[in-house]
């Protein structure tokens, strides 16, 4: 019979492949970056969110904070690398000096205020219920700003009755990964982490069910589109969109963020 720990453990490496996936979603754009040898109109602020996102829940895995958490640590850590590897990509292909300089001063900024953290935390709390509640607490309010970022493709869905720009592998992906974390945080009780998670689960869920309701009108839209030999939505406005389209993207990856 499985103990208690093992499920634990087996549910964690899952969630821990999840996550990956959609860390490494980005990549296509990254892709197109390096292809057209510029940023064009990507924002660099959603990775921005998603590495000061690893970096709260890095500290929040560490044995010193939160015992028996190094699958929370694994996968932050890597995402840690791969956000940051994504900015720095962003810097070399950015022909805007003054947006560089932007980039770099925010980087800094998260570093400064997550040592900080660390300082305060480790020095003022001298348990670690106390360490796990501040540090804690910074992650669940992180996930919840980020947990936003899906009411802006939700509201596009609904506006156009289209899901062309909420890929369903990427809602699929996060609906499973904020279920496994939650699962994993019920088998040895954290709210820290069941909390975001379950939010996370709930705004994959119900853009699950979007997909569902407008599939049919989104095929129906492409159909006319492309009967009336018009160029798909996607390549008319790709300077307009692709802020927000990358925004979406990156919104339903950081569900991959425990």
């Amino acid at each position: 019979m499985v103990s208690a720990e093992g499920a634990r453990t087996a549910v964690g490496i899952l969630g821990n492949i999840i996550s990956l996936f959609l860390f490494l979603s980005p990549v296509p754009t990254f892709i197109h970056i390096w292809k057209k040898g510029s940023v064009e109109q990507y924002s660099p602020v959603p990775y921005l969110a998603a590495l000061v996102n690893c970096m709260i829940w890095v500290m929040y895995g560490l044995p010193m904070v939160h015992p028996h958490s190094f699958l929370v640590l694994t996968i932050n850590g890597a995402g840690l690398v791969i956000e940051l590897t994504y900015l720095l990509l962003f810097l070399f292909y950015s022909g805007d000096q003054r947006e560089r300089l932007k980039v770099v001063a925010a980087m800094l900024a998260e570093v400064v205020f997550i040592v900080a953290v660390a300082l305060l935390v480790l020095t003022l709390a001298h348990t670690e219920a106390r360490r796990s509640m501040v540090v804690g607490t910074l992650c669940i309010l992180f996930n919840v700003m980020m947990y936003a970022s899906p009411l802006f493709v939700i509201k596009l869905v609904i506006r156009t009755k289209s899901v062309e720009y909420m890929p369903f592998f990427i809602s699929f992906a996060s609906f499973a990964n904020g279920v496994s974390w939650a699962s994993y945080a019920l088998i040895r009780f954290d709210p820290f982490i069941i909390i975001p998670n379950g939010l996370g689960s709930v705004f994959a869920l119900a853009q699950l069910v979007l997909y569902a309701t407008y599939y049919k009108s989104t095929q129906k839209q492409l159909a006319e589109r492309k009967s009336r030999g018009e160029m798909g939505l996607a390549h008319v406005t790709v300077a307009e969109d692709s802020q927000h389209s990358t925004k979406v993207g990156t919104a339903e990856l950081q569900n991959g963020h425990v």
